[in-house]
């Protein structure tokens, strides 16, 4: 890895911008003090401290960007709620959310994370509540949410469609996307982010999915066998026609599978004592996303993906890198 080169890619990035199109979640952190358990039943009782609602989906993807110093245009539909309303609230700058669309009738998701602790120790997560996660958008709604993310990948370097299963991204939706940007003549890298349909979409850039979601979608255990994770990496090029799959291995690092080119296993960033890993295939995609929509290689931008995520995973809840921070852990990383 040349460190200085990718210190100077860092530098690329604040000109670039990203469409973020798809789910966007609203993620609450309800924290508490553990008093005593309870006579009522074995569990325990909370005093409440504070409640947290961050952006999460596909709306931390877009704050990613955002945070590295890019312009993140996001699409994506919401409802006429208190989630939504909180959770445009808590978007950077430099996140244009004027193509939210504010659905009557919808329900924001809303992930709510009860964490517990003592005075003393960290708070940690008892229990989590989900809330409209899969609850579908109408056909008025859908229609101005494609009309959107249409006219904003026209208006990027790169674009990121992230997909949490709610039925709003669709493989058909995407394939209008890649054929509105070939008809405009405007060929930007489309990066991938889907929880359970990965070989349903095809012929784009890259997708960057987890160890656990390769193996749900083929059907294999991984693990620590080196000839599985090759033949699984290769499967899922050749079966999603993509130029180039990032499969992230959490404590194990990250491989690069690109067509036609040797398998890149990058080991991870930092120490493997994790703190929370809540959000950071947000971090790791939209870092990806932005790296090659400003001309980097696949291997530069999965350099930096990795250091941004070993970066994320050491902060609490659901969180951004910085273009500072990562800069920094280049430089510090060197040698």
């Amino acid at each position: 890895m040349d460190s200085a080169h990718l210190v100077a890619l860092t530098g690329a990035l604040g000109d670039r911008t990203v469409a973020v199109i798809g789910d966007v979640v609203a993620d609450e952190f309800v924290y508490g003090r553990v008093a005593r358990v309870s006579r009522e039943a074995p569990v325990l009782i909370l005093e409440y401290d504070s409640t947290e609602i961050v952006p999460g989906g596909a709306s931390n993807a877009a704050n990613n960007v955002a945070a590295l110093g890019g312009r993140a245009l996001l699409a994506a539909v919401v409802g006429r709620d208190d989630a939504a309303r909180r959770l445009i609230g808590t978007l950077h700058k430099r996140v244009d959310s004027r193509r939210v669309l504010r659905a009557a009738g919808h329900s924001t998701p809303l992930k709510t994370r009860i964490l517990a602790g003592g005075i003393h120790s960290p708070k940690q997560q008892v229990v989590r509540i989900d809330r409209g996660v899969s609850k579908p958008v109408n056909a008025s709604s859908r229609k101005a949410f494609e009309k959107a993310a249409m006219d904003l990948v026209l208006r990027a370097d790169a674009v990121l469609v992230s997909d949490y299963g709610s039925g709003l991204v669709t493989p058909a939706l995407v394939s209008r996307l890649r054929t509105t940007l070939k008809r405009a003549g405007h060929p930007v890298p489309i990066l991938l982010d889907t929880r359970y349909r990965l070989l349903e979409y095809s012929g784009l850039t890259a997708c960057t999915p987890n160890e656990s979601e390769v193996e749900q979608a083929l059907g294999v255990h991984i693990d620590d066998n080196a000839r599985v994770l090759e033949q699984a990496g290769r499967a899922v090029l050749d079966r999603t026609r993509m130029d180039a799959v990032l499969i992230t291995r959490g404590s194990r690092g990250m491989a690069l599978f690109v067509r036609d080119l040797p398998t890149i296993h990058i080991p991870i960033f930092g120490t493997d004592s994790i703190v929370d890993v809540t959000g950071a295939g947000d971090t790791v995609v939209a870092t990806m996303a932005l790296a090659l929509g400003a001309g980097a290689t696949f291997e530069d931008a999965a350099h930096l993906a990795n250091i941004a995520g070993g970066l994320v995973v050491m902060k609490r809840g659901t969180a951004t890198v910085s273009s500072t921070e990562l800069r920094n852990a280049i430089k510090n990383n060197r040698g």
